[in-house]
């Protein structure tokens, strides 16, 4: 933890040795620190004055700045606070889609055409999505603590394939390259890399990660993955699906989970767990290419599910050995894991409002898409090293400045001693935010964590003046 120390996190966040220029490098640190002070807020808010302003705006629009270099060090971070630990680690991996409305798209890009129906003379009417997608690997113990990114990429649709015009066997007949889904095979080659310890890595994927391509390449860099089953691809010596094969195996134990049901209310889920080591084979345009593979397939299912309630119902591909009903539970904790990512995405869109940004052209908001994917994390770090590991001394998130402000602002919850722990650091934080601590509520969230170091923040610079001008 001490690599984060809040005296220097951001000179371990930012590489200036990757940039073209030192300069660009120290403004780089400087909006970093900008816009982590004043989260949420933007760039002329954050930046204070005139000239701090124009400064980031040069910034984002140097030609000679990529997100490569914005993230370099970030990236090198994570492979060290990754390499601080042992046992496996997760790599959850999964896109977003930030949505800009401007007069002219095309500086933007183009995510998506919406088919808004057809008008009063029976034409139909489509609408063109102006944004941005990010494809984002999120690095996270099973201790639940995000490490960091360990890869991202930005792009934009030109152009819109149509793959039930053109047909889906032509669709088929496009090389891995050509396609979309090609960023997952980028982004575990990249992540693999830099974590540079295979043997402990499990990549983690929804539905939209089930590519044959995917598994092979993992395969072949000697890491593993775990990976929601969408395809029904042919499995065994038979030539059952997945869904036969797994019909066909008897339930092996049952499993006890909590989950929210469609009312909001906590509810209980009794799911039935299977599981199977088989023979998968690859799709049939590309069985010349590929070979068959051997796989566990993990079937967790809600039997009789409440009356209203949605089944649950999760069909889980990995290449790991699964040799018990306690392993296959645990591949299944494992998979629940991934909603990490959705809450890291949660933290970009409503705590930095990365898509209240007015910048006008892809290049610029890639670079401040690229700066917010750095402060998410600091701040889903907090929040989930609070729990994690509560007893941590609070020098190694606060300054010694900070724990004197809040023994006197939130002197409830930092009772005057000589060391204070994480926790009562972050739930003081979180108290300046609207936390209520009362022994009903759960652990302080990200949004409440992220208003409370605003205050912070506020309180910290009033202290600075006062000492300087009082």
């Amino acid at each position: 933890m001490n690599d984060t120390d809040t005296g220097n996190w951001i000179d371990h966040e930012v590489d200036v040795d990757a940039f073209p220029d030192a300069r660009l490098g120290k403004r780089c640190q400087a909006i970093l620190h900008a816009t982590q002070s004043h989260m949420g807020g933007t760039l002329p808010i954050a930046s204070q004055d005139w000239a701090a302003t124009k400064g980031a705006y040069r910034f984002f629009s140097n030609p000679r700045i990529q997100s490569s270099a914005i993230l370099s060090g970030h990236f090198k971070a994570t492979a060290s606070r990754f390499a601080a630990t042992s046992g496996p680690v997760f790599v959850l991996h999964d896109t977003t889609e930030f949505t800009y409305h401007r007069s002219k798209p095309e500086k933007v890009g183009k995510t998506n055409r919406i088919n808004l129906g057809k008008n009063a003379e029976g034409r139909s009417r489509e609408h063109t999505v102006c944004g941005l997608l990010l494809h984002a690997s999120l690095v996270v113990t099973p201790q639940e603590v995000p490490l960091g990114l360990s890869a991202a990429k930005f792009w934009s649709r030109s152009e819109f394939h149509n793959d039930r015009a053109a047909g889906k066997a032509q669709a088929k007949q496009r090389p891995i390259e050509e396609k979309e889904s090609f960023r997952w095979i980028e982004n575990i080659r990249q992540s693999t890399a830099l974590l540079a310890d295979p043997g402990r890595i499990v990549h983690i994927a929804d539905r939209e990660g089930d590519i044959y391509e995917l598994f092979d390449a993992v395969m072949e860099l000697g890491t593993h993955f775990l990976v929601r089953s969408y395809v029904e691809r042919k499995t065994g010596e038979g030539g059952d699906t997945v869904t036969e094969w797994m019909a066909k195996t008897e339930a092996a134990g049952v499993h006890r989970i909590w989950t929210k049901g469609k009312d909001g209310k906590d509810r209980e889920a009794e799911l039935h767990v299977k599981y199977a080591r088989t023979v998968l084979h690859p799709p049939c345009g590309s069985r010349n290419e590929r070979s068959p593979m051997e796989v566990t397939i993990i079937h967790a299912y809600e039997a009789n599910p409440p009356a209203g309630q949605e089944r649950i119902e999760w069909t889980l591909l990995t290449d790991m050995p699964v040799d018990s009903f306690q392993d296959a539970v645990e591949k299944l904790v494992w998979y629940g894991q991934r909603w990490k990512i959705e809450t890291y995405f949660k933290n970009l869109k409503s705590g930095c409002r990365a898509e209240d940004s007015r910048l006008r052209t892809g290049e610029r908001l890639i670079g401040l898409l690229s700066v917010f994917c750095i402060v998410a994390w600091r701040v889903f770090w907090l929040c989930m090293v609070n729990r994690a590991e509560p007893e941590a001394p609070a020098e190694s998130v606060f300054t010694e400045t900070e724990i004197k402000i809040l023994e006197r602002c939130v002197p409830k919850a930092m009772k005057r001693k000589r060391k204070h722990t994480v926790s009562e650091g972050l739930n003081a934080v979180a108290r300046l935010g609207g936390y209520l601590a009362r022994k009903s509520d759960p652990p302080p969230g990200n949004l409440v964590l992220w208003r409370g170091f605003r205050r912070l923040i506020d309180i910290h610079l009033g202290y600075v003046l006062g000492i300087n001008y009082g």
